[in-house]
């Protein structure tokens, strides 16, 4: 997994947690990714410079709305891929593992095409 790729996936567990939880903290995040505290904790700062995340005093991490658009992003073609993937067959498992690699580097047009054959 390349570094933009674990930008987006963090990205998008933080919005998905931000759905379930009345906050998110680097703990909910190590804890969803069965990560390390220290590696969740590199990356939260990482998407802290590139402007993607606030994190507040006590600890509450919040999208930015650049941050909030790469998060939908990646989540929306994961919802759609993995959707799509049971659909036409494939284990469940299975769909939302691919689905978490495709998400990432499916072409903006590729995607496009898959969401308007779909609908």
């Amino acid at each position: 997994m390349n570094e933009t790729e674990s930008s987006e996936n963090y990205l998008e567990t933080i919005l998905i947690l931000s759905k379930q939880l009345p906050v998110v903290r680097s703990v909910d995040i190590a804890n969803e990714l069965n990560f390390k505290k220290s590696s969740v904790s590199v990356a939260m700062k990482n998407l802290r410079e590139k402007g993607h995340i606030v994190v507040d005093r006590s600890g509450f991490i919040t999208l930015t709305p650049s941050g909030r658009e790469i998060a939908e992003m990646i989540y929306e073609r994961h919802e759609l891929i993995s959707s799509w993937l049971m659909r036409i067959g494939v284990s469940k498992e299975t769909a939302l593992e691919d689905a978490c690699r495709i998400e990432h580097v499916i072409s903006k047009e590729s995607f496009e095409a898959i969401r308007k054959f779909i609908k």
